[in-house]
């Protein structure tokens, strides 16, 4: 158990383990997003740091199949941040939430040595897609494209220059196809360590392995940072999920097979 686990551990209530705690029909998320460790300010633009910390946040509730309603923000700036920097923050705060129809409706500000977010969304949902449902023999699929993030990240770290669409700044979220699919998917999260992570997170709560229908290299596996979907659906329903997914133009990879045997998972810790 890494030091990430084995704090959250430490917490036993039935309503962590999943991307968001689900009480009755609210949802709520929370997640930080940290200057040094998410970012850094040469990479991005106030606007495009504000848009991502708050798709990064919203992802969480698009997983459950939740909609997003309120939003908190808790926002740590430096003194060194002008007007203009603050206006451009801002804006990205507000286009993405007027882009999701909810309301911000307040938070904190401090002053801090550099630019740290977190971001408190409530969502409702009918019906929420959890972790937890998976049964043997049941298939294991991503939406997208996964493995630019980490490509991306690693030409940043050597003062390359990315595309200004790149994955690791544009995050495009999968509300469309969750809903429409979420009578058909008995299980979901959001793929934010990398698909080889948080498929180990996934089997371990569901208590079974995977069997993969062809090879995924690590470089696609250990990626992070990409916000797609992990789901798991009954090979019986497989057309159905597709046909949902061609209707919201999400493209569909069923990777794997549920089964007995236990999952090891590749990558190295993301976290702590």
């Amino acid at each position: 158990m890494n030091l990430e686990n084995y704090f959250i551990a430490l917490f036993n209530n039935n309503h962590i383990g999943d991307d968001a705690a689900c009480i009755d029909d609210f949802v709520y998320s929370k997640d930080a997003f940290f200057e040094n460790v998410h970012f850094k300010k040469e990479w991005m633009s106030y606007y495009q740091i504000a848009v991502k910390a708050m798709l990064v946040n919203l992802s969480d509730a698009i997983a459950m199949n939740a909609t997003p309603k309120y939003i908190l923000l808790s926002v740590a700036m430096p003194k060194s941040m002008t007007k203009r920097d603050m206006q451009a923050l801002a804006l990205g705060f507000k286009d993405v939430a007027k882009e999701y129809n909810a309301e911000i409706i307040g938070g904190d500000t401090i002053s801090n040595t550099k630019l740290d977010i977190t971001i408190t969304v409530i969502s409702k949902t009918k019906k929420p897609l959890l972790r937890k449902g998976i049964k043997q023999n049941y298939l294991f699929a991503y939406t997208g494209k996964l493995g630019e993030s980490a490509k991306d990240l690693k030409k940043l770290f050597n003062l390359g220059e990315i595309h200004k669409n790149s994955k690791f700044i544009n995050i495009t979220l999968r509300g469309d196809f969750i809903s429409r699919s979420a009578s058909y998917l008995k299980a979901g999260m959001d793929i934010s360590d990398g698909l080889f992570s948080d498929l180990e997170k996934i089997t371990k709560i569901n208590n079974v392995g995977i069997k993969f229908l062809n090879p995924i290299s690590k470089e696609i596996g250990c990626s992070g940072e990409e916000y797609e979907m992990l789901v798991a659906f009954d090979k019986r329903d497989k057309k159905a999920v597709i046909r949902r997914a061609a209707q919201s133009r999400t493209k569909v990879n069923i990777f794997g097979i549920a089964t007995r045997c236990r999952y090891n998972n590749r990558c190295k810790a993301h976290h702590f």
